[in-house]
């Protein structure tokens, strides 16, 4: 019988927990709670919600039968694997991570949330092997919006950052939209909604250097077709066309220096369905399921195991 782990993630806006056994996963998450309005939460207040929350995802697991003995506690405890990488919220997961490995008598393995989002989407995808060879992801969230190239490494990978925006996050944008448009918050599947209701085209070229962009100015252009009175669909396929396009010049350009490397994609703006297509039909790219592309901690579970079966030692 396959080893069990159980990972923990508590990022800016998700409380997750999810088990993992090999061939069988299950995730248990929840949004952290925005008010009205406003584009985000303070620290504080997310390490807040985390603490009344996460014991919430283990009781849900454990209710509808997804969770058996546990082999190892895996825990997300900081945004990338870089120094000086670090978030308060992610605290919460690791303390209660090393609590509960403790009080079992089974390893704790650590990683970073970004580490854990490309394992997700490659076991989700179908493409594990992607874990074990070197390739070019993508990691497209609310508050990351990074070209990485990506190596093997132990159990885990290292994902060396390569291109990206150099300001706010294609998620940032797509939310920032959405409050403009009174759309509820995060954003993505709102404006992923209104793009087929589009009557026009719009058009705003992104400025490429290397293999990063600006997205800034992007959040100035929407007030402006906002005050111009351009309807809501409009301007979400704006705001959506804007970034899937400086994304598929970004990986062209990443796979012209990388021949051969193959492109993964992860994070919740990773779930956009025309971004898909449009990466998918240009670039090749293979994504996560959308259910495991946004905040999770299946990615953490799985490296948890891969750790374990390897018989590495904490």
């Amino acid at each position: 019988m396959s080893a069990q782990c159980l990972g923990f993630d508590t990022s800016n806006y998700t409380t997750s927990a999810a088990v993992f056994g090999g061939g069988t996963a299950e995730n248990r998450g929840k949004l952290l709670t925005v008010p009205e309005g406003a584009l985000g939460l303070r620290q504080s207040d997310a390490l807040f919600q985390h603490v009344k929350r996460l014991h919430l995802m283990v009781e849900q697991l454990r209710t509808d039968g997804a969770m058996g003995r546990i082999d190892a506690v895996g825990a997300s405890t900081r945004p990338r694997e870089v120094e000086g990488s670090y978030m308060p919220c992610f605290l919460v997961g690791e303390g209660e991570g090393r609590a509960l490995a403790a009080a079992l008598g089974v390893p704790f393995f650590p990683c970073s949330h970004q580490q854990g989002h490309i394992a997700a989407a490659a076991w989700s995808a179908g493409r594990e092997d992607l874990l074990d060879r070197p390739c070019l992801a993508w990691h497209l969230s609310g508050g990351t919006t990074e070209l990485l190239r990506v190596e093997p490494e132990g159990h885990s990978v290292r994902a060396e950052a390569v291109g990206g925006t150099s300001d706010i996050a294609a998620g940032q944008l797509i939310d920032r939209t959405g409050v403009l448009l009174g759309l509820p918050f995060p954003a993505g599947k709102a404006l992923d909604a209104l793009y087929p209701e589009a009557g026009s085209r719009l058009d705003f070229p992104v400025k490429l250097k290397d293999l990063t962009f600006s997205l800034s100015g992007m959040e100035n252009q929407v007030k402006k077709l906002l005050e111009q009175g351009e309807g809501p669909a409009d301007i979400a396929r704006f705001a959506l066309d804007t970034i899937i396009g400086v994304v598929i010049r970004a990986t062209r350009e990443a796979q012209r220096r990388w021949p051969g490397l193959p492109v993964l994609c992860s994070g919740g703006v990773a779930s956009n369905r025309q971004l898909r297509a449009a990466m998918e039909r240009e670039c090749g790219a293979v994504f996560a399921q959308p259910r495991y592309a946004a905040d999770n901690a299946l990615g953490v579970a799985i490296l948890a195991h891969r750790a374990l079966e390897r018989g590495i030692v904490t």
